[in-house]
């Protein structure tokens, strides 16, 4: 891995991936370079894929991804405008939605999420819910519900 040129950070996940989605990260850069003239460019061509490829994997934590598929629909998201699928997309399709119009609680918002088959831990949800209140998309106010204080989320 150290002649590809691949990074220390890199090389430490690597280490945690499985034999097979090496294998497939290589035999897809190799497909996606097979085409070009040998040399300097090709070489740091396949580096460049390969880097990415594995990085992809690492941040997945699959064993059986599928590359191909990847690379023919990163383009698509790159190009889309939509909101990451992850928690802070999710919760930013809340907003859109309408959802936070109303102060909501950690928990109320995790039903929410459940209820559109999005399932989560109420600890999973605050760090994202706090930084899209510091990024002002998102207010939050200390409200007492009997004898507990509780942040309740709304729109800016």
């Amino acid at each position: 891995m150290l002649v590809l040129g691949v990074g220390q950070v890199l090389l430490k996940e690597i280490y945690t991936m499985t034999n097979e989605s090496i294998i497939a990260a290589r035999r897809s850069a190799e497909a996606a370079v097979e085409d070009m003239q040998d040399g300097a460019l090709k070489t740091a061509a396949f580096q460049t894929i390969l880097t990415q490829l594995l990085h992809r994997v690492s941040i997945i934590g699959s064993g059986t991804h599928n590359f191909e598929e990847t690379s023919r629909t990163s383009s698509k998201k790159q190009k889309s405008s939509k909101p990451s699928t992850g928690t802070t997309g999710r919760l930013i399709t809340l907003i859109e939605e309408g959802v936070f119009s109303q102060q909501r609680s950690l928990s109320e918002i995790r039903q929410t999420l459940s209820n559109k088959g999005w399932h989560y831990r109420v600890e999973d949800l605050g760090t994202p819910l706090t930084r899209l209140v510091r990024r002002k998309r998102l207010r939050r106010v200390q409200v007492a519900e009997g004898k507990k204080k509780i942040w309740k989320y709304s729109e800016y």
